[in-house]
């Protein structure tokens, strides 16, 4: 799994996870619930991850929603 974004911004992880759905790319969102606990520090972030086969096809679909900013190197 590669870690596609980071974030505690809900609009972009609902955003993220509609695109990713949409197009049928696995994901799994880690750490929501923790981010959630630790309250507004931002201490934890939400992250999304995709399997490694589709991380190319991903960052491409974000990049195509001019959400490219919040990709993770």
């Amino acid at each position: 799994m590669r870690e596609l974004t980071r974030t505690n911004d809900p609009v972009v992880i609902s955003v993220i996870e509609g695109l990713l759905r949409e197009e049928g790319i696995v994901y799994h969102v880690m750490d929501r619930n923790m981010s959630i606990l630790e309250g507004s520090l931002n201490l934890i972030q939400i992250r999304i991850l995709v399997p490694d086969d589709q991380e190319s096809a991903a960052r491409d679909l974000l990049v195509d929603a001019d959400l490219g900013h919040w990709l993770r190197p």
